[in-house]
């Protein structure tokens, strides 16, 4: 493995955006960041809604928002809420929604060189899979502050050269990933599988990803 699992007692960073994002020293890191027009603005207010019904039949709905609620909820009802609305995300995903402009091997290889680039140094990268609208990796940084740093560079910096690539300007990344930090063995292990099924999943030929596989686990 390139880390350590989270620690719940250990230093934690939490940043606030849209939701939530932990990040603790050495620990590893799910993450996923998508395309800007991998899941249409319709199909994410439909989300809301289903995620506020969610609470609201619990009775936990004490705000508009489900993400007030969702902070304050225990353990156990986060990870049901969770385990839910994220399999909705990715098996939205792996629709392959949009301009899939990441199933061009050469636009993929610009994302698998950024983040193979600082491996090593900047962070222990490991299993990763770009998807024609959307990527998965686990890795894991030297201190708090670096995930949020390094996920901002990597998503500036493929942006610029994708869209010189193609001779276009304005946004390619949703520009807030998803990132979970991995809890256990059984969870890491689920993940590395995951990642490698995934284009098999979405049913995606020889040339329509880049999977690559950490030398070192």
């Amino acid at each position: 493995m390139q880390g350590e699992f989270f620690d719940p007692k250990a230093e934690l960073l939490v940043h606030d955006r849209l939701r939530p994002h932990w990040s603790q020293a050495g620990a590893i890191v799910f993450a996923t960041f998508r395309c800007i027009d991998s899941i249409p603005k319709s199909v994410i207010q439909r989300w809301d809604r289903e995620k506020n019904d969610w609470l609201q039949r619990r009775g936990l709905l004490q705000s508009r928002h489900w993400s007030d609620v969702l902070p304050k909820l225990d353990a156990p009802l986060t990870a049901e809420f969770s385990k839910q609305f994220n399999r909705c995300r990715e098996d939205f995903l792996d629709t392959c929604r949009g301009r899939c402009l990441l199933r061009r091997p050469e636009l993929a290889m610009i994302v698998g060189d950024a983040l193979m680039h600082f491996d090593g140094e900047r962070y222990a990268l490991g299993d990763f899979v770009v998807m024609p609208n959307h990527v998965h990796l686990l890795a894991a940084f030297p201190n708090a502050d670096a995930m949020e740093r390094q996920f901002d560079s990597w998503l500036h910096f493929t942006a610029f050269r994708i869209h010189q690539a193609i001779g276009e300007r304005g946004h390619f990344w949703q520009q807030e990933p998803f990132d979970h930090l991995v809890r256990s063995l059984n969870q890491y292990e689920y993940l590395v599988k995951y990642i490698e099924e995934n284009p098999r999943k979405a049913r995606l030929k020889p040339g329509e990803y880049l999977y690559h596989r950490a030398q070192c686990r």
